[in-house]
């Protein structure tokens, strides 16, 4: 189980290594709500944090075989790196229909790619073969105690910022972050917010485990093919409940972040918002996680002209 006193010594151990992300109000959403806003972190997403967390844990005989991930962008980008700044080797495994701009910022930050699978369960598969054949250490986007304490440290700094805050949206895809924000902040209520399209965590807690599902949502970095066990066991422990936002929603809220709130973020970063904007959340204190920025620029046009 992710505690605390796990967040905590992560926090201690990235410090100024990561951004210290700011967290902004918006006079339109009303004095209760702050935005916090990682897609101005390293890399354009939170996922450093947790990544820059498990490499501090590798002996010198696992760095020396290198890491392997596995990712539709976010964590590929952050493993890459991350990786590239501890000087050790890197291969990540994505999928056909990634992201093209996520892809190339991957290989821009000097990873190796593998692009054989189809799908993201098919990755995952693969994911194993090539574990197996190489010998090099996972670095698991949202399944590792480590990845999800480096993750929660995004809920001490909101928490420091707006100490007023009494619910948090998080936006779940393999439920790594909320997990994560939810050890971290024991004493507030953190809520995990899904597209309709795109539920592994939603799933997981109806079935007391992790189940597969489809992703097919816009919010493509919330892509996860199901969530982690060690992810579950700590949402389940909190009572962190899911609330699901259509793609319209989702739409609605990526728009105010950019046209009102001045945030270019991802479809995944805006589910948050999306949740309080149809009324799915009562309005109060609450803090919103705007998780990332990597968005293609096709895609964040289509959204912005779907009016």
């Amino acid at each position: 189980m992710v505690t605390r006193e796990d967040v905590l010594a992560a926090a201690a151990l990235i410090r100024g290594r990561v951004h210290r992300t700011p967290t902004f109000t918006s006079a339109t959403l009303g004095p209760g709500v702050r935005l916090k806003a990682e897609l101005f972190q390293k890399t354009g997403s939170f996922k450093v944090r947790g990544v820059l967390n498990k490499l501090a844990a590798l002996s010198p005989a696992q760095k020396e075989r290198g890491v392997i991930g596995i990712s539709a962008g976010n964590h590929a980008q952050a493993l890459a790196w991350g990786a590239a700044a501890e000087g050790v080797d890197c291969l990540v495994v994505m999928w056909r229909s990634a992201s093209a701009a996520k892809l190339a910022a991957t290989r821009g930050y000097g990873a190796s790619v593998d692009l054989e699978s189809e799908d993201p369960a098919g990755a995952f598969d693969r994911l194993a073969e090539l574990i197996a054949e190489t010998g090099r250490t996972l670095v698991h986007p949202f399944d590792d105690p480590l990845v999800l304490a480096g993750a929660g440290t995004v809920g001490l700094e909101l928490l420091e910022d707006a100490p007023g805050v009494e619910t948090v949206l998080v936006p779940g895809g393999g439920g790594g972050l909320v997990a994560g924000i939810a050890a971290a902040l024991p004493d507030r209520q953190v809520v995990c917010v899904e597209p309709e399209e795109s539920r592994a965590v939603a799933a997981g807690l109806e079935a007391g485990h992790s189940v597969p599902v489809v992703p097919r949502s816009i919010a493509d970095g919330l892509s996860a093919p199901f969530a982690g066990e060690t992810a579950l066991a700590v949402l389940r422990a909190r009572g962190v409940r899911s609330v699901l936002v259509s793609e319209a929603e989702i739409g609605e809220a990526f728009r105010f972040l950019y046209e009102r709130a001045k945030l270019a973020c991802e479809p995944a970063a805006a589910v948050g918002l999306a949740a309080l904007l149809a009324g799915k959340i009562e309005a109060g204190k609450v803090g919103i996680v705007v998780s990332g920025g990597n968005v293609a620029a096709q895609t964040a046009s289509a959204i912005l002209s779907a009016q």
